[in-house]
């Protein structure tokens, strides 16, 4: 679906590189521990990110466990991508606990609006719980807010489309992190745009669902989601623009962005962030 809303006038971001640069550093420092219950598909990958970024992984996703994983969790991811009854089930245990227990916990609605299921489960852990960050794409931030989805993990619409009614979804508690070509993040009267990242990045399956766990693991070491949704998707983002430099095709990007994530430092990032 496509919108003709537009941006809020009166916002402020609130966060600017020396932020982004002091919530790498205390990454870094405390490894965060971030349970994912995300797809079958990026499982791998987003497991690698995290461990490139300096965080821990833990891919715990059966009810039996989730609920105990995320009471002890630094953060928890909880990415909708490849449903079954059983990780379905274990999603509602482990935003309940992660409530329970003042874990941070990351809702990324993947390709919700045309399809019923997922569509619902998301809305029922949105009613439920309390997320600390909403994460996706801007066809999937307006299904949630009441829109009809894009096509699959395809968004049809601008980011600028979905940031009023990502800031509507946000007056219920949640920042609300709309990517894109230049990611928006919001929060109530909060706006920051992030205008690194390049067109690799959608060559390359999970880097959005990754960036879903980047967001827990960033909200595990800050008291504020609105500077850890920021600073995980500069972090992405600025390590995309480097291994975009040196990369022939979306294989070699793929390795050369672990690499980069890796290697980038705090300093470096206040650096090469664009910010507005």
């Amino acid at each position: 679906m496509s919108t003709t809303q537009s941006e809020p006038t009166t916002t402020r971001a609130d966060v600017g590189p020396a932020d982004l640069a002091e919530a790498l550093a205390a990454l870094r420092e405390r490894a965060p521990l971030v349970q994912c219950l995300t797809n079958s598909v990026v499982t791998g990958w987003t497991a690698n990110v995290l461990l490139a970024v300096g965080a821990a992984p833990a891919m715990v996703d059966n009810p039996r466990e989730a609920g105990d994983f995320a009471a002890v969790a630094d953060g928890v991811l909880i990415n909708v991508g490849t449903l079954t009854e059983s990780t379905a089930e274990a999603m509602k245990v482990a935003a309940r606990a992660a409530d329970e227990a003042g874990t941070p916990w990351v809702l990324d609605p993947v390709a919700v609006g045309s399809l019923r299921w997922r569509t619902s489960l998301v809305h029922e852990l949105l009613s439920s719980g309390k997320p600390a960050i909403v994460r996706g794409n801007a066809s999937e931030v307006l299904a949630v807010a009441g829109g009809g989805g894009g096509r699959g993990v395809d968004s049809l619409d601008a980011p600028e489309q979905a940031t009023l009614p990502a800031r509507g979804l946000s007056l219920s508690g949640p920042v609300v992190a709309v990517s894109g070509a230049v990611d928006h993040i919001v929060h109530e009267d909060r706006l920051a745009r992030v205008r690194n990242g390049n067109e690799l990045m959608t060559r390359v399956t999970g880097v959005g669902c990754a960036l879903g766990a980047l967001m827990s693991a960033y909200a595990g070491v800050t008291d504020d989601p609105f500077v850890a949704a920021v600073a995980a998707t500069a972090t992405l983002t600025v390590a995309a623009d480097v291994a975009a430099e040196s990369a022939s095709g979306p294989g070699s990007f793929a390795v050369n962005l672990l690499d980069e994530l890796s290697a980038l430092e705090p300093d470096a990032l206040a650096d090469r962030v664009v910010l507005a």
